[in-house]
């Protein structure tokens, strides 16, 4: 698939980092990168900077950019490129009839107050990964291809699943962030075991919307030999900014 950009400009405040919107085939992303009139330049032919692929639950970016550009200006600060893709069905992007029908049959469960079944997780997730990671690796073969964009790569936050898969599959990812507030399919904790690069997990201990013993059975089932889980007190949205922090200087370590 071929990336072309469709906007640019360069954000407002000190930090130099400019913003590109593009579409790799149908599918729209947003690129984030040091301004080329900032130091190091990531468009000079001498210089290359790390790529940081932001994960993002399926709302569509657009309503996940607040806080996809906050994530991002953190990664330029720190030395990277960071870069962001619309999932399917999420956006502007065709909706999915049958991952709709998914999240309708998890709102009623929900609703009703009873046990999410493993056949809505399934059906809600499962199909997403799927389709997902391809168009992450095909991003990423597009991305890495731009001047001054280089290896290695890291993956911080989004669907706990489409981390999971991607860090089994992808060799080029050296590092991953991921963020357990997402339902995991049964079928993912054996791909959990595949994945061997090192790991750091956040929690949010009192999350409404996530099974916290799945997500300690998950981290249990990597098989990183470098994992730690940080676990805050707190709901879905409470991720204190020392988390943050601490995520960041984890990418760090591994990507410079």
């Amino acid at each position: 698939m071929a990336l072309r950009f469709t906007s640019e400009q360069r954000l407002d405040g000190d930090d130099g980092v400019l913003e590109r919107r593009f579409t790799l085939g149908e599918i729209p992303g947003i690129l984030w990168t040091p301004s080329p009139d900032s130091a190091p330049s990531p468009v000079s032919a001498s210089a290359s900077v790390p790529l940081v692929l932001l994960g993002h639950p399926p709302l569509g970016l657009d309503r996940m950019y607040p806080r996809l550009v906050a994530r991002a200006r953190q990664a330029v600060a720190d030395g990277f490129a960071a870069a962001a893709v619309e999932l399917p069905g999420s956006g502007e992007r065709p909706r999915w009839d049958a991952v709709e029908r998914a999240r309708a049959d998890l709102r009623r469960a929900v609703e009703a107050g009873g046990p999410v079944g493993e056949e809505i997780v399934d059906a809600l997730v499962l199909p997403l990964v799927d389709k997902a990671v391809p168009e992450c690796r095909a991003a990423l073969d597009a991305l890495l291809e731009l001047p001054g964009i280089g290896g290695p790569v890291g993956y911080s936050g989004g669907v706990i699943s489409i981390g999971v898969r991607l860090a089994a599959v992808e060799p080029r990812l050296a590092a991953a962030v991921l963020f357990a507030g997402s339902f995991v399919p049964r079928a993912m904790f054996e791909e959990a075991r595949s994945v061997t690069v090192p790991l750091h997990v956040l929690l949010q201990w009192d999350d409404e919307g996530n099974d916290r013993q799945a997500a300690l059975d998950l981290f249990d089932a990597f098989g990183s030999e470098e994992k730690s889980l940080h676990a805050h007190m707190g709901g879905h949205t409470g991720v204190p900014q020392s988390a943050g922090e601490a995520a960041s200087r984890f990418l760090t370590r591994h990507l410079k």
